[in-house]
């Protein structure tokens, strides 16, 4: 199709021809015995001159005395114009000297498929990009604790990278590299050390052994559950952290790693568990998380259970607040996306028990419901 031509649909019909016949017959049939028969401006000589009808394809193959195969016709025209062709086409009764039938296949919308696979990327685009993005507010904190760059520190032989209030906290965290460290500087924590490597050094053990809690909070990629396998097999984790699915501890907005850390800080300092951070159910919501995480991730979508984890509805998290006002009877809701305090009040007056989703936002009146992120269950 010319330069200018935006292909639409693409016209596909089969067709039989009784004698053997070429390629070139065909598509001269086809040209031939449609002209004049819709209109001069319907002749397809006339609409690829104006680029409304690309190149004709033509696939045949032939038998003794027979030839069969099918063609395809891409259009830029509307539908109405594809549909009267089409029809033209099938008014052909020979090719040549032999007799011959056509028949329409298929008008395939060209356009469709690329919407889904653009919807599809769009999707993949915005659930990253809201991971990753910043907000003024947030560049504003980071610029806050860009002076905290200076605690930066070594520890061990090794030297190994880590911020001041390693030597004094009770408590560590553990992160894979130097960025990292410094990503948490930002976000107020000075009590963080790099293991630099997938081979845990001696000091990080010796370290580990005088403090009160270890935590690890490794990438949210496959690089750092292995990471994350082998510190568990060296030193003993009190809490086992991951960044948001496919993004690097680094990454993380300041706002973010505080999401994820403070639960855990205040745990430590007033000894008190929050209720995102019970364990005690844990083992069945997980196994309930596991089987739907593989068909909700990356849909933007939310699911809505029963008590017996039967299918309420599934909904785009765009709707699902005010779907929850007309339903009753939900007792999970699992969401590819982050529990908000909208969503949140949604729940508690829906009567739901348990919400998981990948991320949770700063919420109050939490108190009665089940909080969970999939990373928190092992999930993601």
């Amino acid at each position: 199709m010319p330069q200018s031509g935006i292909v639409k649909y693409h016209v596909k019909l089969s067709f039989e021809v009784d004698g053997l016949v070429e390629r070139a017959d065909i598509i001269g049939a086809i040209f031939g015995q449609t002209e004049g028969l819709l209109g001069p401006e319907m002749n397809l000589n006339e609409l690829q001159r104006v680029s409304k009808v690309g190149r004709i394809e033509v696939n045949s193959k032939s038998t003794a005395n027979t030839t069969s195969g099918d063609a395809l016709i891409p259009m830029s025209t509307d539908i109405d114009t594809c549909a009267l062709i089409a029809a033209g086409i099938e008014s052909i009764d020979k090719v040549g000297p032999f007799d011959c039938s056509f028949r329409l296949e298929s008008i395939d919308d060209v356009r469709a498929a690329k919407k889904d696979d653009i919807v599809r990327r769009a999707k993949e685009i915005k659930q990253r990009w809201a991971t990753k993005t910043v907000s003024e507010g947030e560049s504003m904190l980071k610029d806050v604790h860009a002076g905290d760059s200076g605690k930066l520190a070594t520890y061990g032989a090794s030297k190994l990278t880590c911020s001041s209030g390693v030597f004094d906290s009770k408590w560590i965290i553990l992160v894979e590299g130097r960025a990292d460290v410094i990503n948490l500087l930002r976000a107020g924590y000075d009590n963080a050390i790099a293991i630099e490597g997938a081979k845990i050094d001696e000091s990080i053990k010796d370290l580990c052994s005088s403090k009160d809690k270890i935590v690890a909070f490794t990438d949210g990629d496959r690089a750092g559950g292995f990471i994350l396998k082998e510190l568990k097999s060296v030193v003993p984790i009190d809490y086992e952290l991951r960044a948001d699915v496919g993004i690097e501890v680094e990454e993380l907005t300041p706002e973010r790693i505080d999401e994820i850390l403070r639960p855990i800080a205040e745990e430590i300092k007033t000894g008190s568990v929050p209720p995102t951070l019970k364990n005690d159910d844990d083992k069945p919501i997980a196994d309930m998380a596991s089987k739907i995480f593989p068909d909700l991730n990356e849909t933007l979508e939310a699911i809505a259970l029963d008590e017996s984890q039967k299918e309420i509805f599934k909904v785009p998290i765009s709707e699902v607040v005010s779907k929850l006002s007309t339903q009753s009877g939900i007792k999970y809701l699992l969401l590819d996306g982050i529990i908000t305090q909208r969503l949140l009040e949604g729940a508690k007056n829906a009567g739901i028990e348990c919400v998981i989703g990948h991320r949770v936002a700063k919420l109050s009146n939490s108190d009665g419901l089940t909080l969970k992120t999939f990373s928190d269950l092992g999930v993601a």
